[in-house]
């Protein structure tokens, strides 16, 4: 893999550093239930802090349409300040005069969090002017956002073009995961690849086709490729305007022999919803008004017989919905 900047070699000390992490978490009636995406960011936010650096942090949160109170990150700011205990200020958007005042009232070590970077459609589209504005806030990029880096988006890859740009402490540890684990492994080499978008992972899928001996696929990931097989999938969650290049994947597997491992069954609910009653179903008998939300028994035990076989793993996303 080759090699990139890390922290150790930024001078964020009286600088403005934008920090793209990732605070979608998990949250119920208003309350956050799995705080682990930010711990694992936390390092990097406080060295950044404790190196006198002013730390705006970057995130988006769920899939808004635009501006939506219930999708607004100000109550991960709270959660952030109390796993870093140290006060994180918030600003009530990522560009313009708000974020720009928030900022400039900054001093050294401070911390701030921006509101949801997808209120603006502009995030997901990779606008050059959208980049423009949020370059304009910082003087360096600090990208420790490695859950989303797939993402071809403003906040992931345009300021990196824009801004003296580093790797955060999660982002070089997985890094350095993956080029052990691709470029010198031990073989043979499982990926297990899961998700909801074959188009938000298709760089990624072609590319370790290449470079391991099978591919588990699951997720709704995986409904978009039992959909290009012939099979019915009911009304789970899939890409059917895929399934042309879902099938050019696995024929390029098939000539690098790389294998494909797809569920040969599913759990599926007819409702999207906690406790709704569910059953495995053959990928011949999926019912027409019914979801596959998860892998069967007989997937789970292909999975545990690809991971058993394996010298090296590397998993990317759930194999449940």
């Amino acid at each position: 893999m080759s090699s990139f900047r890390t922290l150790d070699s930024a001078d964020v000390s009286g600088k403005r550093v934008l920090v793209r992490v990732d605070l979608n978490v998990p949250m119920e009636n208003g309350r956050i239930t799995d705080a682990t995406r930010i711990e694992r960011v936390a390092p990097t936010i406080t060295e950044i802090a404790g190196k006198s650096g002013k730390v705006i942090l970057l995130a988006h949160f769920g899939r808004p349409k635009g501006r939506d109170p219930k999708e607004s990150l100000r109550p991960v700011a709270a959660e952030v300040s109390r796993i870093i205990n140290k006060h994180v200020g918030f600003a009530d958007d990522c560009v313009g005069a708000y974020a720009e005042k928030a900022i400039a009232a900054m001093n050294n070590g401070d911390i701030l969090l921006l509101e949801n970077t997808r209120f603006h459609r502009q995030e997901e589209t990779n606008d050059p002017a959208f980049v423009e504005q949020l370059a304009k806030l910082g003087d360096i990029f600090v990208n420790d956002a490695f859950s989303a880096a797939h993402r071809a988006h403003a906040t992931t890859e345009g300021l990196a073009h824009k801004l003296p740009a580093y790797a955060g402490r999660t982002m070089q540890a997985e890094l350095e995961a993956l080029g052990k684990a691709l470029d010198h492994p031990q073989r043979p080499v499982i990926a297990i690849v899961g998700g909801a978008k074959v188009s938000t992972k298709l760089d990624l899928l072609e590319n370790l086709i290449s470079k391991v001996q099978a591919l588990v696929i699951g997720g709704a990931m995986a409904n978009t490729f039992i959909h290009a097989q012939g099979f019915g999938v009911g009304k789970s969650l899939a890409e059917k305007d895929m399934a042309d290049t879902a099938r050019r994947i696995m024929a390029k597997a098939e000539e690098v022999s790389c294998a494909i491992i797809l569920p040969i069954d599913g759990i599926v609910a007819f409702h999207f919803q906690a406790n709704a009653p569910s059953h495995a179903y053959g990928l011949d008998a999926i019912p027409s008004d019914g979801m596959v939300l998860d892998i069967g028994p007989q997937s789970i035990g292909r999975v545990k017989a690809a991971i058993d076989d394996a010298a090296t793993l590397v998993w990317n996303g759930p194999v449940c919905i």
